[in-house]
């Protein structure tokens, strides 16, 4: 069986853990998002869905995978409702007539995480760019997640623009744990390394080891979420008025509050725009 059937198998198999492991619905008031592991892993997502559902009556069944996977899943008519975060595929998404509009709901951004120890001396640099080339010129360990989640589309960017195409160059110092946020910081932690994370998830990040933030702050680290309702005329069976009373209430007064109202250790997560 091909790589590329076995994921499809893997994700199908996902999917029907997740629908068929929650208790099922009285009735049709349930919907189901695409979302990506930093909703999940940051816990917004379980901070902010039970106040929809309370509002709406509406119960949200999440599939939290990478970006790229959230899309796929969408574009087979697997989910009603798509939340993730890299601007060009979603806007391809709904240029390709699987998405109706999307719409822009909040943001956060990357930063570079690292050991104290720091091999390649990039503490306190505000550019990205120049830090990610510091980065490869000492072959310092850099974990990528390698999954094709909106945080590995983002360091793609970052990694071309630093002139470092790992299609091209495969350094041993250059590892793809092939997973998620959570995950990848776990590797990034056992073998005192470099990644790149988004601000959520490694607040909420428990296990940190020696690493910490050492590079922020810089323009291309904003990180924007868009939700996107998948196009009904596309899949019939899409809940299309469920999924849009969800996209509402995310970009109405009451959801932009409940977005940022959440906070770990006083630190705003996700803001608004």
């Amino acid at each position: 069986m091909s790589n590329s059937r076995i994921s499809t198998f893997l994700l199908s198999f996902l999917i029907l853990w997740v629908l068929i492991g929650t208790e099922p619905a009285k009735s049709d008031q349930f919907l189901t998002l695409a979302s990506t592991t930093s909703t999940r892993d940051s816990g917004l997502l379980d901070s902010i869905l039970p106040m929809f559902t309370k509002e709406s009556g509406i119960e949200v069944r999440v599939v939290a995978i990478g970006t790229g996977q959230a899309i796929r899943l969408a574009k087979n008519g697997d989910a009603d409702v798509l939340l993730v975060h890299h601007q060009k595929s979603e806007k391809a998404f709904v240029e390709s007539g699987f998405g109706v509009k999307r719409y822009e709901v909040m943001h956060n951004d990357f930063v570079l995480i690292g050991p104290s120890s720091d091999s390649a001396g990039i503490n306190g640099m505000q550019d990205i760019i120049k830090a990610l080339s510091r980065i490869a010129e000492k072959e310092s360990i850099f974990v990528s997640r390698g999954d094709d989640s909106g945080t590995n589309k983002k360091e793609r960017d970052l990694w071309l623009m630093a002139g470092f195409d790992k299609n091209l160059q495969s350094p041993e110092w250059y590892i793809e744990s092939g997973s998620g946020m959570g995950a990848t910081l776990n590797i990034a932690v056992a073998m005192n390394s470099y990644t790149l994370s988004d601000r959520g998830t490694w607040l909420a990040f428990k296990n940190k080891g020696t690493l910490k933030i050492l590079v922020q702050n810089d323009k291309h680290m904003r990180n924007p979420y868009g939700v996107i309702l998948v196009n009904p005329a596309r899949h019939p069976h899409i809940k299309a008025s469920h999924g849009q009373q969800l996209i509402d209430w995310l970009i109405s007064k009451k959801g932009k509050k409940a977005i940022s109202d959440f906070t770990i250790n006083g630190e705003q997560l996700f803001k608004v725009n």
